[in-house]
């Protein structure tokens, strides 16, 4: 039992009722100087430890474990000491039942949202997912994360598992920047993009790979590391695999995100983002080491896209659309396109997923398509799970992101990724229908009607009577305009921010879907048209819920038209 921390002046007291073997987590700075901050940790008034430090710039990580239990405090005077975090678990029971935060401070506070039913953080800020995979059983997904503020800075790895895909656990932040970057919170770098093996030999083990950015470092800002966690919850001190760029392709100093899979030949790939003069590039790595921990050696450029510019791939990953061992099956290449614009609508940083032939040391495109029109479905990365390859990317956009102010994200809902011949889909995971709540409507919006909506939490299906049937559909929100057209310029989301001057046009161009699903939710609308093939992601920059739906345009287009409540 965890009851409310208690100010009482000048000392606060943060108290919970803790087993013996439990393990705290907390993050701690001074406010002076000429002074320390301490924290003291007593369990039934026996001090078990005093936890001190004397950084002022950034908060320092203390980790303290229970010998006894029983009602534990942890106090301060918050004259001298500053807490960002604090958060408890069990190293025996935290799978089943996630960490528990007992403290986090205004600064990194999580948004306070209804019936969410999105992946985020408990507390800071979240970019791109990494590691996501199925190791021990359980779906992991380890993402970019600062604890601190809703702001980007100083790079960690978050870390959260499910068994289905949207109800998460959270566990103990993974990895960590190094002691250089982690005393100042001044951005210029830490633990960045990576993805993650399960460990040779290791029941539940991970190896994970990852990029560590140090601006200014010379001559490599970037490099690439490994590290082992044989319990798939705290890592190894990492190692460095790849310290330097390949020589002879004139690249810039972007080489980062290494994404590492299962060849056809069997031996372990490694995808990397970069760029060169004329575009962006992805990079092929391979190993024969089984374990993915030595030996990686550069094989080639495995693609290039230079239709933006001076653009930089990122966030690569590649996965089969079918049996591995089959030579004629197709691989989709999947990377993210950094300061990309399309010069038609307007759209920044968009994401290409590109199908073709992959023997292990080279790849033959034959298909390109856009992964997502909304263009909020940045840093994808999938797996090869049990039905195929599934993936996930963060629901925002960089082109959105302000140092100055909050920016609370969150990842979309997972996708499978699928191959029907000529294109890639990305329905939804099967799993989304259990958030189901409750049938809110069958006929009444198909009929023409307003419907009210008590909370912005909704799932729509649309039936068209015919392929590419005209409609628009407009939903009342306090703060935006918002809805979703089809018409013959294609399938659209119709989005203004009234405080912009301007705002991209995000449109799939050509669509013709027969079935529309809509997902809603405070600070998000993901659009699916027949089972993926058109797939649309917009984030909102509010977190108030839709309040109406209507058919404002083409009520014959309509045959049938269900909703739902949709409710973790």
């Amino acid at each position: 039992m965890i009851s409310q921390a208690m100010s009482i002046p000048p000392v606060y007291i943060v108290q919970a009722d803790l087993d013996a073997g439990a393990v705290i987590h907390l993050w701690l700075k001074s406010r002076r100087t000429d002074h320390p901050a301490d924290l003291r940790v007593s369990v039934d008034g026996v001090e078990l430890a005093n936890v001190v430090t004397t950084r002022t710039e950034e908060f320092e990580f203390s980790e303290v474990e229970l010998s006894q239990g029983g009602k534990a405090e942890l106090s301060y005077n918050p004259s001298d000491a500053a807490v960002s975090l604090i958060y408890t678990f069990h190293p025996l029971t935290v799978r089943n039942e996630g960490i528990c935060v007992l403290h986090h401070a205004a600064e990194n506070a999580p948004p306070e949202v209804t019936d969410n039913y999105h992946f985020r953080p408990p507390f800071g800020w979240m970019n791109d997912p990494n590691g996501f995979g199925r190791f021990d059983g359980q779906v992991h997904l380890f993402y970019q994360h600062y604890p601190h503020r809703l702001r980007w800075n100083t790079m960690h790895w978050g870390h959260a598992i499910t068994k289905d895909y949207i109800r998460w656990k959270h566990l103990p932040v993974f990895l960590f920047p190094s002691d250089e970057l982690s005393k100042r919170d001044d951005g210029r770098g830490g633990a960045f993009s990576g993805s993650a093996i399960s460990a040779a030999g290791s029941e539940g083990g991970v190896r994970v790979f990852f990029t560590e950015q140090m601006r200014d470092r010379q001559p490599e800002e970037q490099i690439q590391l490994t590290a082992l966690s044989v319990d798939g919850l705290v890592a190894t001190a990492p190692s460095v695999i790849l310290p330097q760029r390949p020589d002879g392709l004139d690249l810039t100093l972007d080489f980062r995100d290494p994404y590492v899979f299962k060849g056809p030949d069997g031996y372990w790939k490694m995808l990397l983002g970069s760029r060169d003069k004329c575009g962006g590039v992805v990079l092929l790595y391979e190993t024969l080491d089984p374990e993915g921990e030595n030996g990686w050696t550069f094989i080639t450029t495995l693609h290039r896209e230079n239709r933006y510019g001076m653009t930089a791939a990122e966030c690569p990953c590649m996965v089969p659309l079918g049996d591995i061992n089959n030579p004629q099956t197709r691989w989709a290449l999947i990377f993210g396109l950094l300061t990309s614009r399309d010069a038609i609508t307007g759209r920044r940083n968009m994401t290409s997923v590109t199908v073709g032939r992959f023997n292990g040391r080279g790849f033959v495109p034959e298909v390109e398509q856009e992964l997502d029109f909304g263009s909020d479905a940045y840093a994808f990365q999938a797996f090869v799970d049990d039905g195929g390859p599934v993936g996930i990317a963060w629901l925002a956009n960089w082109t959105d992101v302000s140092k100055k102010d909050d920016f609370a994200t969150a990842m979309t809902l997972p996708r499978r990724v699928l191959w029907d011949g000529a294109a890639v889909l990305t329905p939804p995971v099967e799993s989304v229908v259990s958030l189901r709540h409750l049938a809110l409507d069958a006929s009444r919006l198909a009929s023409g009607q307003q419907l009210t909506l008590e909370s912005g939490a909704v799932e729509i299906e649309l039936d068209l009577d015919a392929p590419g049937a005209p409609f628009e559909l407009g939903f009342g929100h306090a703060d935006i305009d918002l809805g979703v057209r089809l018409d013959a310029d294609g399938l659209a989301i119709l989005f203004t921010d009234r405080s912009r001057k301007t705002t991209p046009r995000y449109l799939a161009a050509g669509a013709r879907p027969s079935q529309v699903r809509i997902f809603l939710d405070a600070g998000s609308i993901e659009v699916f048209a027949d089972n993926g093939r058109w797939t649309g992601t917009k984030r909102l920059p509010s977190f108030a819920g839709v309040r109406s739906v209507a058919l404002v345009a083409g009520c014959r287009a309509i045959s049938a038209a269900r909703i739902w409540q949709l409710k973790i």
